[in-house]
């Protein structure tokens, strides 16, 4: 299957007076792969009538490229030689300068390629999905989609992120955490700690999405290698208590603070005892590159209507209480024997911004995009609106005057 997208070409015209979006993925994440497939499913879904698409990807070294032969998925198969193909480009840590430069400049002597309106960032995983990259956009003062950086950050880390959630009364699985040279000072603190959850547990890296460097540990000589791994990929590690007889429900949110509406529910298949990355982007996909779309699921989940409503309100109070914005979906555990319900992590910029979940509540992808824009605009004016001087002078000092310590 070809992610294509020759309709908005070219897309380095000047002259048109259409928005123009700069959608920026890829990045220096283990979720570099999966940030591309989402990217390429978002930009189809743009309608070229209204606006002009601008691909910014950025490979695994941090370099960014510009160019049309990013929208071919199969050119990802030879980045070298997309590379080639592809403007090198960049943009200046300036506020309000939103324009996107050419590392090189063109026959004429032009070193803008064009400027931008706003930006869609399509990442997934660390510096993207974590609030790094809404950091610069904040810096030089355009309108990006989703949510900000605070929002991003602790949506992004799970400890972080369940300490909020469960400050704010919303459930959690029981779980211990801890840096991962901290195996090495205090072992022996760190077991007792997880033989209180008692075995299975599943041991994750605490800043990582798509079920990357998790393994479930059924007693304590399995441990070390599952905190090994996970410590490979992040620097805190994660230990959740294990829900034996588990389902697992997703349910997307889209909105504000302010207003905010949540999809059906859905129900993602597993082959394992959870979700895996092979479940997620790899299994029944028959060779296409489909990302979360090629997850098996039934949608809508097969559980009651007072389930179904709790774990909407469960996903609305989540979203509000992290302060998110844009499109995010919310992922939730059930104990079968209980009946439990237990909020699992939040998807910030969840692969393909969950676009199935809200066809099933009537909502057609290039609306929901439109909705994003809309959001993403309003979010922009209301920070621009806010006081950011305080009209006394501190440096207003008396002539001769020195600073002296305290």
């Amino acid at each position: 299957m070809k992610l294509s997208v020759f309709c908005i070409y070219p897309i380095f015209n000047f002259k048109s007076m259409k928005s123009k979006i700069g959608v920026i993925f890829g990045g220096t994440s283990v979720e570099h792969e999966i940030s591309i497939i989402s990217a390429l499913q978002v930009i189809n879904a743009f309608d070229a009538n209204k606006y002009e698409i601008i691909p910014i990807y950025i490979t695994k070294e941090g370099e960014w490229f510009s160019g049309v032969d990013l929208l071919d998925i199969d050119n990802y198969r030879n980045i070298p030689l997309l590379s080639k193909k592809s403007k090198r480009v960049y943009m200046k840590a300036l506020n309000g300068d939103h324009n996107l430069y050419l590392l090189n400049k063109n026959f004429f002597g032009r070193n803008i390629l064009v400027k931008l309106d706003i930006i869609f960032p399509v990442f997934h995983g660390g510096n993207g999905e974590d609030g790094a990259m809404q950091g610069f956009f904040e810096v030089i003062n355009i309108p990006y989609f989703g949510p900000n950086v605070l929002s991003s950050a602790i949506g992004m880390d799970k400890i972080i992120m369940k300490k909020v959630l469960n400050e704010s009364g919303l459930p959690v699985i029981d779980y211990t955490w801890f840096y991962s040279k901290d195996w090495i000072k205090n072992r022996k603190e760190i077991k007792e700690n997880v033989a209180k959850l008692k075995f299975p547990v599943i041991v994750k890296p605490a800043n990582l999405g798509s079920s990357i460097g998790i393994l479930k540990v059924n007693n304590e000589n399995e441990l070390e290698d599952a905190i090994l791994l996970a410590g490979s990929f992040s620097n805190r590690i994660l230990i959740e208590k294990m829900v034996v007889n588990l389902q697992e429900i997703n349910c997307s949110v889209v909105g504000d603070y302010e207003n905010s509406k949540v999809s059906v529910c859905e129900e993602p298949i597993k082959e394992g005892d959870f979700l895996s990355y092979e479940d997620k982007y790899v299994n029944n996909s028959k060779g296409n590159t489909k990302g979360m779309t090629s997850t098996q699921r039934v949608i809508p989940a097969k559980i009651s209507e007072e389930l179904t409503k709790t774990i909407q309100t469960y996903a609305m109070q989540t979203f509000r209480n992290l302060g998110c914005a844009g499109v995010s979906r919310i992922d939730f555990l059930i104990d079968c024997n209980t009946q439990n319900v237990y909020v699992n992590e939040i998807n910030t910029i969840p692969g393909s911004l969950s676009f199935y979940l809200w066809e099933y509540t009537n909502t057609k992808f290039e609306d929901l995009l439109n909705d994003l824009i809309e959001l993403a605009l309003k979010a922009y004016r209301e920070k621009n609106n806010l006081t950011l001087t305080y009209g006394s002078n501190i440096f207003d000092l008396k002539s001769g005057s020195k600073i002296k310590p305290n």
